[in-house]
């Protein structure tokens, strides 16, 4: 049979990424809600948990900067991705495929910790596998975003995304908050098991591009697209890689990204443990707001963030957002003897986390625009890195801050994160580093 008949054989059977906008919407979604399930289960609700059954606050930060370390791996993921892959069934769909099993059968191990809240050293190293994958897959899924999407539909997919994760991280951690104090951690496991299972349902049935193999046992040809683009061997990915980051509008982008990415990283682990162990909250109650929070900025994410940066522009409305977040955050700690009405503490989280969606989205709009084609899947990844090393860093200097300092105190550290990243978004300047990957391309 021939590769012409193949692919109008396959082509016929389901439509492909390529071809479908609202497909690609739909499958980016889900595929972003399963990686924000295990993480808001482990970054949120499973702290809040431990606080609830006693652990310190330096235990609890070890275990956040633990399981998300993994994050940070994502550089050396990217280039195997760019370099390898099973061209037949599209350039970045098996790793998804890969990564999502991964996912799924390291998160399902989490069923098998026995007493989880007394056994921290096998529940921290199964979180840090949970995040290996998740990261895994990250990294697989945002190429083929990069590989597939249009330009034009880039800020919209990107609010999409990140609206989607965010609203499965708001689920697992209302959800899972409730199941481990009505049933177990185990049962909580289990159904967050379920549905990861039932999300890889998408990388199985959905081609990248007509023609191409859903299995590999299954008929199909790479499509002419993968074969263009695909590098093949490792100086070309670093040589490019290393020049294109290096550029100066790119090196400032990275910097902007690391420094917002501590301030979170602070006040993701601060609030479980001071509402619920300073201010008296249950840790469900704690759940419970952070995950209505969340939901608000998932939705506003998805219909609102990506249209603002749309609209205005991305890196001014990254600046927007820090500084709102920035006065958020002083406004919090200056109201600190009225923590005890809940609603102060309810507003700031809803807040907070609304800014940090749509400061989030802006970044990773920004962060495509900067790609350079040729390394794109492998560049926006180090971006991402970048960021999420930022993420465990700041875990870590909660802990360290917590031991010495009050909870005002430690708050306010946001600002001097914030204040530099709102500095450095002055000097990401797009038509100028535009203009460099014109010359860039015309020098390879």
């Amino acid at each position: 049979m021939s590769t012409t008949l193949v692919e109008v054989r396959v082509k016929n059977s389901l439509p492909a990424l390529s071809e479908r906008s609202w497909l690609r919407y739909v499958t980016f979604a889900a595929l972003y809600v399963a990686q924000g399930l295990p993480e808001g289960f482990l970054v949120y609700a499973v702290p809040a948990w431990l606080a609830m059954n006693g652990r310190s606050p330096a235990e609890i930060g070890g275990f956040v900067g633990i399981s998300l370390l993994p994050w940070s791996f994502k550089l050396i993921n990217a280039p195997l991705m760019d370099r390898w892959t099973f061209l037949p069934m599209g350039r970045r769909r098996p790793w998804v495929m890969l990564g999502q099993t991964g996912l799924l059968l390291s998160f399902f191990a989490l069923a098998f910790v026995p007493s989880p809240a007394q056994n921290l050293v096998w529940l921290t190293a199964l979180g840090f596998l949970v995040s290996f994958f998740a990261s895994f897959q990250d990294v697989a899924v945002d190429g083929m975003a990069i590989d597939i999407l249009p330009k034009n539909q880039q800020a919209r997919a990107n609010g999409i995304m990140w609206g989607s994760k965010t609203a499965g991280i708001s689920a697992s951690v209302a959800v899972g908050s409730w199941i481990m104090s009505r049933h177990s951690f185990h049962i909580a496991v289990l159904v967050f098991s379920l549905l990861i299972a039932c999300i890889m349902i998408f990388p199985i049935v959905v081609r990248e591009r007509p023609g191409e193999r859903l299995l590999p046992w299954t008929e199909g040809a790479p499509s002419v697209e993968a074969l263009a683009t695909q590098l093949h061997d490792w100086r070309s990915i670093f040589g490019s890689l290393i020049r294109v980051f290096f550029l100066p509008v790119s090196l400032v982008m990275g910097m902007t990204a690391f420094s917002a990415a501590i301030g979170r990283g602070l006040i993701d682990t601060l609030l479980p443990v001071m509402t619920v162990q300073e201010l008296g909250w249950l840790d469900t109650e704690y759940s419970n707001v952070f995950a209505t929070g969340s939901l608000i900025a998932g939705f506003g994410g998805m219909f609102i963030g990506g249209a603002l940066a749309d609209f205005f522009g991305k890196v001014r409305m990254m600046a927007v957002f820090l500084a709102g977040l920035i006065a958020l955050v002083v406004t919090m700690a200056a109201l600190e003897p009225y923590w005890d009405h809940r609603q102060v503490v309810v507003g700031f989280i809803v807040g907070f986390y609304t800014l940090t969606c749509f400061f989030t989205i802006s970044v990773f709009a920004t962060a495509m625009q900067l790609c350079w084609k040729r390394v794109s899947a492998s560049q926006f990844t180090l971006y991402m890195a970048v960021a999420n090393l930022g993420l465990a860093v700041g875990a870590w200097v909660f802990g360290l801050l917590a031991s010495v300092f009050e909870y005002r105190v430690v708050i306010l550290a946001y600002v001097v994160f914030g204040l530099f990243s709102l500095a450095m978004t002055r000097l990401v300047k797009l038509e100028e580093h535009d203009s460099r990957l014109v010359d860039l391309e015309a020098d390879h």
